[in-house]
């Protein structure tokens, strides 16, 4: 290509893997001559509702008047169709819209009512793009087939056809994570043989939210701990303004030299050490479309323990999953008692990391953002082929 392609990125939300989706594309197109040239604006990851409500116009300010790309790439996070209304000139794009998680199947805790309008924003945001692009098929398939129910909630005038307007622009396009990056998993004990007396390492590493159901995982731990059995515990994670109380308390409750790490590692290169030293990686989460954390602790070498729910079926092998809090209970409690089966089971996964790699995105990438607009109507094809939606649930 004689002429770069400009693309404008847009994240009002700059934290987290919404910023290492960023950091990832910038990464594998500057290890050769790029076809692009990024212009990146950016919102402080603080205070996420006012970031969805306000992003469009807080992130209209900080274009140049005097604009001049091809693509349009942003998160689901940004309403696309209030930036548009603000800034007109962006409507020739191409409009690529990345969906990280969807609002629509948010779990609303008890004390909380539905906040309509994140998810409507992300329906027009939907219908305003021209491609869509989803971390997971269960993030597609849970999104399309939400919106007929979700919609319903209006009064009146209800919306018609709009799954239609929007389905045939969606693609599943696994994150994105450059294990070139990360040094390669050496499947052995931690600690000399495999049946030397040592304690089992867990590691939780997510968010510090509500949704990521903290509670069950330390329940569990607490449970583990009151019933004699040791282990170590690595609790990794960013925490934001408002975070969960069983943090604080658990960190006074479980026993000195229980805890081996606690809190967000700003050091990358530290953060992916410990993830090798750690033998089970655990998930609790209520609501979670990808989850590169899980990916890069089975990456290093833990064996994953996740709900069978969500998008880990689609995601990890049958025998990781468990069902419910006793399941994941007695999991752990038996990889306590014998610490080196974890590293057993894990040896024997023959996992294919392909789909989710950076080499792999590098070239989708590359054909979605070089898709022009065909006409100024915006008419864009997808580069490759589209998932069907299945009928049935997002869980089955």
């Amino acid at each position: 290509m004689s002429e770069s392609v400009k693309v404008l990125i847009l994240e009002p939300f700059f934290g987290g893997s919404h910023k290492q989706l960023i950091d990832t594309l910038q990464c594998v197109y500057s290890k050769s001559a790029s076809p692009f040239t990024f212009s990146i604006f950016t919102l402080p990851p603080k205070k996420w509702p006012w970031r969805a409500r306000c992003g469009a116009l807080m992130l209209s300010e900080k274009i140049p008047s005097e604009c001049s790309y091809d693509t349009l790439l942003c998160g689901s996070d940004l309403n696309l169709s209030e930036l548009l209304g603000i800034r007109p000139e962006l409507h020739k794009l191409k409009k690529v819209v990345y969906f990280h998680e969807n609002q629509l199947v948010y779990p609303v805790q008890k004390t909380e009512k539905l906040d309509f309008q994140f998810g409507y924003n992300q329906v027009l945001t939907a219908v305003a793009a021209d491609i869509v692009l989803f971390n997971s098929r269960y993030n597609m398939q849970s999104f399309l087939q939400s919106i007929p129910s979700f919609l319903q909630k209006i009064p009146d005038y209800k919306p018609r056809n709009v799954v239609e307007k929007i389905r045939n622009k969606c693609k599943v396009q696994y994150f994105p994570i450059d294990f070139d990056a990360m040094p390669r998993p050496v499947l052995k004990p931690n600690e000399h043989d495999s049946k030397s007396d040592r304690r089992l390492h867990i590691v939780w590493a997510h968010r510090w939210e509500y949704d990521k159901d903290p509670k069950t995982f330390f329940d569990t731990i607490f449970e583990l701990q009151d019933n004699g059995v040791e282990f170590y515990v690595s609790v990794l994670g960013q925490g934001f303004t408002d975070v969960p109380a069983i943090f604080s308390e658990a960190k006074s409750k479980l026993k000195e030299g229980t805890i081996k790490n606690w809190g967000y590692l700003p050091s990358r290169a530290e953060y992916l050490t410990v993830l090798r030293s750690c033998d089970v990686a655990v998930s609790t989460a209520v609501h979670e479309f990808f989850g590169v954390s899980m990916m890069e602790c089975f990456y290093s070498g833990c064996y994953p323990l996740c709900p069978n729910r969500l998008v880990y079926p689609e995601l990890y092998p049958r025998d990781c999953l468990y069902n419910t809090g006793r399941q994941l209970y007695k999991k752990l409690r038996e990889f306590c008692r014998k610490p080196w089966l974890a590293f057993e089971l894990r040896k024997k996964i023959d996992a294919d990391f392909t789909p989710y790699s950076s080499d792999t995105a590098r070239d989708e990438f590359f054909e979605i953002l070089n898709t022009r607009c065909k006409d100024g109507n915006g008419d864009v094809g997808l580069p490759s082929k589209r998932i069907k939606v299945s009928e049935k649930s997002p869980d089955g």
